[in-house]
């Protein structure tokens, strides 16, 4: 402990003229403080250079960008085959009580014992209560005197989902049945017709999906979207926002709409009754 406090002269001479160019004084306290602290420093910066930048794929052990992707994508998968897994259990678990003569446990048993059974009905006119609403939906169902079910395509007028560019056209025969849209980041999709949300949610290939049910037969369909602004069952109205584009989903390839027109069971072009 006493040496760690003794005093010493480093000096550096000139080795012609042996004149001192340079002294410090040093105790060894002080050169292993200075030590600690420059290696400290040193591994520090050394953590964060490896922590921040692509050297740390060069770590035995660490896993690569693309396994990284492929795991988050395993795990979505399981959990979807965990949900259908469940769901089928439970299908099972109705379709055999119901054999043995039970009641399915997610069956829902009401008591009427409580119900009073003088029950007493009121007259009224349906036709004053729901005249307003069957003219209405006569209106929409109506334009220039007709209903939409039985106007042909041509003869419908479609609302643009989204204004941008199509990139990639309709191909039945690659098993591409829409066009894709690019479009500003963060546009808003629109309904092209009134009509019925009948599915709004995830799915692992297309990401944020919508799929609208219309008159005359059509289903639209709009794809790959950041965020649903309907739920299943929402009524829509033409132009209406029910999506924000984005790039969600295995098959996107960047930020766009992927749109979708089915008429009867049948994928048809968009481009030849919408104008984009």
């Amino acid at each position: 402990m006493r040496k760690l406090n003794d005093r010493y002269r480093l000096i550096i001479y000139n080795d012609t003229t042996f004149q001192s160019v340079w002294s410090m004084k040093l105790t060894r306290l002080k050169v292993f403080t200075v030590t600690s602290l420059l290696s400290a420093i040193i591994v520090i910066l050394v953590i964060l250079l490896i922590a921040t930048t692509g050297l740390r794929e060069y770590i035995p052990g660490y896993p690569k960008a693309e396994y990284r992707q492929m795991l988050v994508l395993t795990a979505l998968k399981v959990d979807s085959l965990e949900n259908e897994l469940y769901k089928r259990d439970q299908f099972f678990k109705g379709i055999q009580a119901i054999v043995s003569g039970e009641v399915p446990e997610d069956n829902l048993v009401i008591d009427t014992s409580s119900f009073s059974n003088q029950i007493e009905f009121e007259t009224f006119n349906h036709d004053s209560v729901f005249q307003d609403k069957l003219l209405a939906e006569q209106i929409n169902l109506m334009p220039g005197g007709k209903s939409n079910r039985h106007l042909s395509l041509s003869q419908i007028h479609f609302f643009v989902p989204v204004k941008g560019v199509i990139t990639n056209k309709f191909k039945s025969t690659t098993d591409h049945f829409g066009i894709d849209l690019v479009s500003e980041p963060n546009a808003r999709i629109s309904a092209i017709m009134d009509g019925t949300v009948i599915f709004s949610g995830w799915t692992i290939e297309t990401g944020y999906a919508i799929y609208v049910q219309h008159n005359a037969d059509l289903v639209s369909v709009y794809k790959h979207n950041s965020e649903l602004l309907k739920n299943e069952g929402d009524r829509v109205k033409a132009g209406e926002a029910i999506a924000i584009i984005g790039n969600t989903g295995e098959l996107s390839t960047g930020p766009h709409l992927h749109f979708e027109l089915w008429h009867n069971g049948a994928a048809i072009d968009p481009e030849q009754y919408i104008d984009f």
